[in-house]
């Protein structure tokens, strides 16, 4: 393979994962703009996860990315504390579903801006989680791989938020 063919394969794999990401945002869009901030609240079936809680974690775990792909410094540290290292209805006061409707269209936004700035080769690039030996061994932990988890995982929860339409 030929080193035009290889910056063609990197481009086109750049592109599907990242218009896979993008898609997925658009789903949770899309479910957030039939349901009201009353759903939200609600829980997605009897004894589990409210639909603020799982928004709250999006953006608690997109937030993350960030720093993970090398872009800044997150914009709501505080979230985790709501929605990552505490379940569920066990921590008062967290933000409310306006608030977190907001912070998630911030959150996407600034996401896809510092995503538009990075070259195709520079998805292959290490992630900050992962040191320069252990990438040497394992250079499928790059920036790429984050978005393809993120993604799967943005899909499983779109998935639960669909049982409060």
């Amino acid at each position: 393979m030929n080193t035009t063919q290889t910056t063609d394969t990197a481009q086109t794999m750049v592109k599907i994962i990242l218009d896979r990401w993008d898609a997925s945002v658009k789903n949770l869009d899309a479910i957030l703009d039939s349901i009201s901030d009353e759903q939200l609240v609600s829980e997605t079936s009897p004894g589990r996860n409210r639909g603020v809680y799982l928004l709250g974690h999006l953006i608690a775990v997109h937030d993350h990315m960030l720093p993970l792909l090398n872009f800044g410094e997150r914009s709501y540290p505080h979230l985790p504390g709501f929605f990552i290292d505490a379940p569920d209805k066990t921590v008062d006061n967290i933000p409310s579903a306006q608030e977190l409707r907001a912070m998630w269209n911030e959150q996407k936004m600034v996401l896809k801006q510092k995503m538009a700035g990075l070259k195709p080769e520079e998805w292959f690039e290490k992630h900050t989680a992962v040191s320069e030996e252990d990438f040497a061994n394992e250079p499928h932990r790059n920036k790429l791989n984050i978005i393809l988890t993120r993604t799967t995982h943005l899909a499983y929860h779109t998935g639960q938020l669909v049982y409060l339409k």
